[in-house]
């Protein structure tokens, strides 16, 4: 969808992604099908479909800011502001604008998700909490016992991206509840060295904890629908 930006063709359907995507149209596929046949007296199949399909929207959509975060990124050279060219400036810019859309987007697919996996397995998150996330979710299926093979699977994938989410989780929540989440290293150098320009935010190491959360959403999806396609069949 947004590599036009930069004259390249539409990204293909390889590797975990694309197998990600399949398992998605699978399960959306197979409940729309039971549907169709009349075997959703109470609509959770048709929902179930339409929210599949909104979280392969979305997964699309996380995948290609990642992207173009990571392209812009590859344009800037400078360590600050103050030294950039208007075109190198521009390219900062839509880094942000797109590196931030893509990290803000790892927690939106994450809880849609958590809502999908609730419903389809009959967790009954919302007995312990009425606003739940995916991690919610997940820590329900743990201590409650429910489907131990795939909460396992799904907590050592957790485990193992566990330090690159966190720094991404206190990014997003800096955005949302408090500043611009390009702008907390300015404040943090200008509480140093006051007056003096700032230095940029580390764009590289960011990107690799973006690139991480993306593996992390991907192989929660793919676990998770590949899960339960096997039990539809």
């Amino acid at each position: 969808m947004l590599r036009f930006l930069f004259n390249e063709n539409p990204r293909g359907r390889e590797g975990k992604l694309g197998e990600t995507l399949r398992q998605m149209e699978q399960f959306a596929t197979a409940v729309g099908s039971r549907a169709a046949a009349g075997k959703d007296g109470d609509h959770r199949l048709r929902t179930q479909e339409i929210w599949s399909k909104g979280l392969m929207a979305s997964l699309n959509e996380l995948e290609q800011s990642r992207y173009a975060a990571k392209r812009y990124a590859e344009r800037i050279t400078k360590n600050s502001l103050s030294e950039m060219s208007d075109e190198e400036l521009f390219n900062y810019y839509r880094h942000v604008y797109f590196d931030k859309n893509a990290f803000i987007r790892v927690f939106a697919v994450l809880d849609k998700l958590g809502t999908l996996m609730n419903d389809v397995f009959g967790l009954k998150t919302e007995k312990m909490k009425t606003h739940f996330s995916y991690f919610t979710v997940l820590r329900g299926m743990r201590e409650n016992r429910h489907h131990p093979a795939l909460a396992m699977a799904l907590g050592e994938v957790k485990d193992r991206h566990r330090d690159a989410m966190s720094r991404l989780r206190k990014r997003r929540n800096t955005e949302i509840h408090y500043m611009n989440s390009e702008l907390t290293d300015d404040l943090l150098q200008s509480h140093k060295a006051y007056g003096k320009a700032a230095a940029l935010e580390n764009i590289r190491t960011q990107m690799a904890d973006l690139d991480e959360a993306f593996e992390f959403v991907t192989e929660t999806l793919l676990l998770v629908f590949r899960y339960a396609c096997q039990r539809m069949s």
